[in-house]
């Protein structure tokens, strides 16, 4: 790409590429360059080797671990990852639920989810589509009821990429029934390796799987992790959908082995 750069910019881009050279694994290096896609434990070194110098979400406020970068210093760093080649940061974790949390997280929760979002300690994955709704996302039927601490959680999810790596999924749940279709739903962050919870792969003629199915079955997860109120998870969402829109400024990788 041939970017119109100031001499700062220039000066940036001479910094991230001495980097990248410098610090990025050769056999990482080198099974991109073979057209093979990245490993989840090629994404996790590189991530936590730009974490360190705060280039794994350029975007964030350095409070928050962070570099605070412009749109033109994010795009340099994004085109030297290509040229490298590098493997991009998991773009759920820094370009969608990390900028999601700080918007309408608790203290507690950016404490606690931000740096691991960042050095990719936590892998997450989305749960929003279900069978039978299309792209009627209101009328989601994965439900959540309080019992106590707790959520207990029942329904499925579908096309869940990258679930089959994921410690963590970010998902829409209904938990007031009776409320209109958009109203009564919430963002609940829910651990995969809860008990009753079983992810399988949705098969391709090939016999390959880039989707999964998600299956709760009385999984729990504690009722401190929702994102935003009780009832405005729509709200929550669709903030979320408009940092996707946003995200290809960081890249996006489909394929993950």
């Amino acid at each position: 790409m041939d970017l119109d750069l100031t001499p700062e910019q220039r000066a940036f881009r001479d910094e991230v590429r001495t980097f990248i050279r410098e610090k990025l694994p050769s056999e990482i290096r080198e099974r991109l360059r073979a057209g093979h896609p990245p490993r989840k434990q090629d994404t996790v070194a590189w991530q936590r080797i730009l974490n360190e110098r705060g280039w794994a979400a350029p975007h964030w406020p350095k409070r928050y671990g962070g570099a605070d970068l412009g749109p033109m210093e994010r795009l340099i760093l994004l085109d030297e990852t290509y040229r490298a080649p590098a493997p991009l940061p998991q773009v759920l974790n820094v370009g969608m639920l990390g900028p999601v949390m700080m918007k309408f997280g608790t203290p507690a929760q950016c404490d606690h989810f931000l740096p691991r979002l960042a050095n990719l300690d936590i892998w997450f994955c989305q749960g929003f589509s279900e069978p039978g709704s299309g792209s009627d996302l209101a009328s989601l039927r994965t439900a959540a009821r309080r019992e106590g601490d707790h959520y207990i959680v029942n329904g499925q999810k579908i096309w869940t990429t990258t679930a089959h790596l994921a410690d963590w999924v970010f998902a829409l749940v209904r938990t007031d029934t009776e409320a209109r279709k958009q109203e009564g739903i919430s963002f609940l962050l829910i651990d995969l390796r809860t008990p009753c919870i079983t992810i399988r792969p949705i098969r391709q003629i090939t016999g390959s799987a880039e989707f999964y199915e998600v299956f709760f079955d009385g999984a729990r997860t504690e009722a401190a992790l929702h994102l935003g109120a009780v009832g405005e998870g729509w709200k929550v969402a669709m903030a979320l959908l408009g940092f996707e829109r946003g995200a290809s400024t960081l890249g996006q990788q489909a394929h993950f082995h």
